[in-house]
């Protein structure tokens, strides 16, 4: 890991201490996905260019990945750790249909952070690092621009309330500390903005190997003084601990893997990318925010994780605090909406599908306009019944092919904002597309009443399936 400077001290936390979920460290969660058999470890040694996000993306999905001495590092490399919406909700210990209500909760209901003095995250430490030296940072796509940190929770503090901000956003290494950082405009930028205008610069932390819950609140589209690691604490039903960093005033989670210390430069910026985006198409080359790396702090034997871009795991961890966002929103002006996706062939941005129970006709017409002003991101909108589940997409498209009429039932809006990573839009703005598949009040339980067989939905097949019988017991 290069020139370490002491330690930080004892561990806080007892070895072996149960936190409160599954997945409340990233340590916890590994052993919890090895023990439901979720886990692949590869062989060692495995190129930190290409071939290890070829192996990842093939499991993607299907198991989560653990890569030991990784181009010859020796700290390994996990990745996929939430790449399925029933390990999501595991990690936090909710039934998959209540994850986004359970999310949509927590960041309503925020648990203040917990600091400690003696942090897992600080017990060694890195004064003079050299990122590609000290981390196993892998090359992902075919015309990506280097080694991305892909999985890193960039925090730092709004200069005029003290309140912190959590976000992923990519990240390239163009130097031994330094690195490239494509900020949109959001909390960060603002922030940023406003050190800038003030002629200093903004500390800033890099948290690598960070818990479930701490990635998917990082997501959350929460109001601008909100601190998301408070989000993460309300997910796994305790107080986050946190600790302060070495060279800054920022408290990161105590329990992360490894945490990067450094400050967006004022006045900076150096070409980054392109990068191989959650589209499945290479971002732009813009010319990005620039991080000095100051000190690195790490746990004993440290683990590096990494997501794909465009992977399960980067949409995912996308969709579900989107999906909360926009479930909350249209409920304000329709409590009859009961439940929102967004689709993995719609990127987990793009398609979003609604399913409701309608009280008058026309009004699945009123919420695809909600929708759409739910999130700009949103091109296509299909509003269904109570009776078709959102999540599959068999019954979603049977829905539109036996109850959308598009002489009637469909709904477009022209030159409409939309997503700039879009590359069917003009720079952002193109057409959206609304499909009202939900039936005809008055025709409910006469001509689009679905069939039933009684007793399917309680049939115990273990009850009735022998297993060990076979074709030759049976037939001469």
């Amino acid at each position: 890991m290069g020139r370490q400077e002491g330690t930080a001290g004892d561990v806080a936390v007892r070895p072996g201490h149960n936190r409160a979920k599954p997945g409340a460290t990233l340590r916890d969660w590994l052993a919890d996905l090895e023990a439901r058999e979720r886990l692949a470890i590869v062989r060692p040694n495995v190129k930190l260019a290409f071939e290890l996000a070829a192996i990842a993306s093939t499991l993607d999905g299907k198991k989560a990945t653990f890569f030991p001495q990784p181009g010859g590092h020796k700290l390994p490399v996990v990745s996929g750790i939430v790449s399925h919406r029933e390990w999501i909700a595991d990690a936090i210990g909710v039934a998959p249909e209540k994850l986004v209500n359970a999310f949509k909760a927590a960041s309503a209901k925020p648990l203040p952070c917990r600091p400690v003095d003696h942090a897992p995250c600080q017990t060694h430490m890195i004064a003079e690092p050299d990122l590609l030296r000290d981390l196993p940072i892998p090359v992902h796509n075919e015309l990506d621009n280097g080694p991305y940190i892909t999985a890193g929770l960039i925090i730092v503090r709004n200069p005029a309330s003290g309140i912190q901000n959590v976000a992923i956003v990519r990240m390239q290494v163009v130097g031994p500390r330094r690195i490239g950082a494509l900020l949109l405009p959001r909390h960060t930028m603002a922030f940023m903005d406003n050190a800038e205008k003030a002629g200093h610069d903004l500390s800033c932390a890099i948290v690598i190997g960070a818990s479930p819950a701490e990635l998917l609140a990082s997501q959350a589209i929460a109001p601008m003084d909100c601190d998301e690691l408070e989000i993460a604490g309300a997910l796994i039903g305790e107080p986050l601990e946190v600790t302060r960093c070495k060279t800054s005033d920022l408290h990161v989670p105590a329990h992360a893997e490894i945490v990067l210390e450094g400050r967006l430069l004022a006045g900076q910026r150096a070409p980054e990318g392109p990068f191989g985006e959650f589209t499945q198409y290479y971002g732009a080359s813009p010319a990005s925010h620039v991080i000095e790396i100051d000190a690195i702090t790490h746990r004993p034997d440290p683990i590096y994780h990494t997501i794909i871009g465009g992977s399960l795991e980067h949409l995912l961890l996308g969709c579900i605090p989107r999906e909360a966002t926009i479930l909350e929103s249209i409920q304000r002006h329709f409590p009859n909406v009961t439940n929102v996706a967004l689709s993995p062939g719609g990127v987990c941005r793009y398609h979003l599908c609604v399913q409701m129970k309608p009280r008058a006709d026309g009004e699945p017409k009123n919420v695809i306009l909600a929708a759409f002003a739910a999130h700009y991101d949103i091109k296509q909108v299909i509003v269904v019944d109570t009776d078709v589940d959102v999540h599959n997409s068999v019954e979603v498209e049977w829905a539109v092919s036996t109850r959308f009429q598009a002489s009637k039932d469909l709904v477009l809006v022209h030159e409409a904002q939309g997503s700039k990573l879009d590359p069917s839009t003009r720079n952002g703005v193109g057409s959206k597309m609304g499909l009202d598949a939900t039936v005809p009040i008055a025709l409910r339980d006469s001509e689009f009443k679905r069939i039933a067989i009684p007793g399917k939905d309680q049939l115990d097949l273990d009850a009735v399936i022998d297993p060990s019988a076979r074709l030759a017991d049976h037939v001469a």
